[in-house]
């Protein structure tokens, strides 16, 4: 009996050392899948890392090209308040050179109606008037004769 355990005893022995080797074997499985999985997070997060920076670095671009814009906005309205002022000041010098035309267009009538009444006076065919009027030019300059 004893050697029938004995032979028993060493059967479950050896079985008991295959599971134990297919346990370790599945555990080296395991941990090599393990550390497989590791690595690939590092790498993802490595890869995370830098897409991190580009992103980092496109929005960094993105203000400064906003800040450029809004400079080019300020400087645009800017430009737009000036030529709102120029715009009335020119509309109010247009207001004064009409206004200046207008009395200048009255003068000019005044004048006219003044003018009507004076008329150059014309060397007469007859000698008797002529020596009047060239006694009469030489008291007083220019040569006009007022018809009244």
């Amino acid at each position: 009996m004893v050697a029938g355990e004995v032979r028993t005893l060493a059967q479950r022995s050896a079985t008991a050392a295959k599971e134990i080797r297919g346990l370790i074997q599945s555990a080296v499985g395991k941990v090599g899948t393990g550390a497989a999985l590791v690595e690939r997070t590092g790498e993802t997060i490595q890869e995370t890392r830098v897409a991190i920076a580009r992103v980092t670095d496109v929005v960094q671009e993105i203000a400064a090209a906003a800040a450029q814009q809004s400079s080019g906005v300020e400087q645009v309205n800017s430009a737009v308040a000036q030529m709102d002022t120029m715009t009335q000041q020119n509309a109010a010098l247009v207001e004064q050179a009409a206004a200046a035309a207008q009395s200048l267009d009255e003068q000019a009538r005044q004048l006219q109606a003044a003018i009507v009444s004076f008329r150059v006076g014309e060397p007469e065919r007859n000698g008797e008037r002529h020596a009047a009027n060239v006694r009469g030019a030489r008291s007083a300059s220019p040569r006009l004769a007022v018809n009244v």
